[in-house]
C-alpha cells in the first residue's frame, strides 16, 4: 500500500552484486555506484582479494590503488552494501526546524523579497535598525546635540556665541570650548538656536555659519530696539567634517546668561 503523509527523503537502491573492471590501467579505478568507505566493496585483482584501506582507498565512485594495474589484470568488484540515494523533498516538507539557524543568506532570497535583501550595514559590532515593542525605529549612535549657556553671553562685536554646557551629545562632535559642531557624516541635518538680545537703540542678529561662512536664510533678528529674543532654525546639507556654528553680527548685544533664553542644538535628519 502506498505511504500515509510526506514521502521518505532518504532510501536504498538496487545494485549489481559485481562489476568487471578488467582493461584498466594505472592506479585509479571507477565504481558505477558511490560507496561510503573501502570496505563497502571487496575488490579482486587477479581473483585475489586486496586489503581495504591498505591496498586501496575509496572516495565515493573513484578507487585509489597503492599498486598500479595493467591492462591484461582480472580486476572486479563485489559489492558489499547497497548505495545511499537521496529523493527530492516532497512540496510543503521542509519546515522552520530543518533548516539550520543563521544559514539563509540574501543571495538565496529573491530580488527586493520584503525588501530584506536592500538592508545592509557596514558594522561589525552594532545594531543597523532596532524596532521596539511599541513599532518605534531607533537608530544607535545617531549623530545629536544641544548645548545651552554660553559662556560668551555678552558680546558687542562679530564674534562666535561659545554655548558652554550640554544637556547631551550623543556622538560627541559638538566642541562646547569653540562653539563649533563638526558633522561626523554626509547627510541632511537640522539646526536650531535661540537668543535674548538687548542694547540700547540696536536690533540683534544672529546668523548660521557652515564653514566659517554666513548661509543664506539662516539667521536671527529681533524685532524690537533695545532688546527682543529670537529665534531660528535652518536645514542643511553637510559633508562630514563640516563645521557650524552660531555667529553673533555686528555690534548687537546679546545678553543670554540666564539658560533658558539661549540654547543650540543640531541632530542628523538623514
Amino acid at each position: 500500500m502506498g505511504y500515509v503523509g510526506n514521502q521518505q527523503s532518504e532510501g536504498f537502491s538496487q545494485v549489481p552484486a559485481k562489476q568487471d573492471l578488467t582493461g584498466a590501467t594505472g592506479t585509479s579505478l571507477t565504481l558505477s555506484h558511490a560507496v561510503a568507505s573501502a570496505e563497502g566493496i571487496d575488490l579482486f585483482i587477479n581473483n585475489v582479494r586486496q586489503e581495504p584501506t591498505t591496498a586501496y582507498s575509496v572516495t565515493g565512485t573513484a578507487i585509489t590503488l597503492t599498486g598500479a594495474v595493467v591492462a591484461t589484470d582480472d580486476i572486479y568488484v563485489v559489492y558489499n552494501s547497497l548505495a545511499l540515494q537521496t529523493t527530492v523533498p516532497p512540496d510543503a516538507s521542509v519546515s522552520t526546524a530543518k533548516i539550520i539557524d543563521g544559514s539563509v543568506t540574501a543571495t538565496k532570497l529573491a530580488s527586493g523579497a520584503a525588501d530584506v535583501a536592500g538592508i545592509t550595514t557596514a558594522s561589525t559590532s552594532g545594531t543597523a535598525l532596532s524596532i521596539d515593542a511599541n513599532n518605534i525605529v531607533t537608530t544607535p549612535a545617531r549623530p545629536a546635540f544641544f548645548a545651552h549657556s554660553p559662556t560668551n553671553a555678552s558680546r558687542s562685536s562679530d564674534a562666535v556665541l561659545v554655548f558652554a554646557s550640554e544637556t547631551f551629545d550623543r556622538t560627541n562632535n559638538y566642541n562646547n570650548t569653540t562653539g563649533e559642531f563638526t558633522c561626523p557624516v554626509d547627510g541632511i541635518y537640522l539646526f536650531s538656536w535661540h537668543c535674548l538680545h538687548t542694547y540700547n537703540g540696536a536690533y540683534g542678529i544672529t546668523k548660521l555659519q557652515l564653514n566659517g561662512s554666513a548661509y543664506a536664510n539662516a539667521q536671527t533678528y529681533s524685532g524690537v530696539a533695545n532688546g527682543g529674543s529670537s529665534t531660528a532654525s535652518a536645514t542643511l546639507y553637510c559633508q562630514a567634517n563640516d563645521v557650524v556654528r552660531v555667529f553673533n553680527m555686528g555690534t548687537t548685544y546679546s545678553s543670554v546668561t540666564n539658560d533658558g533664553y539661549a540654547f543650540f542644538s543640531g541632530h542628523l535628519v538623514g
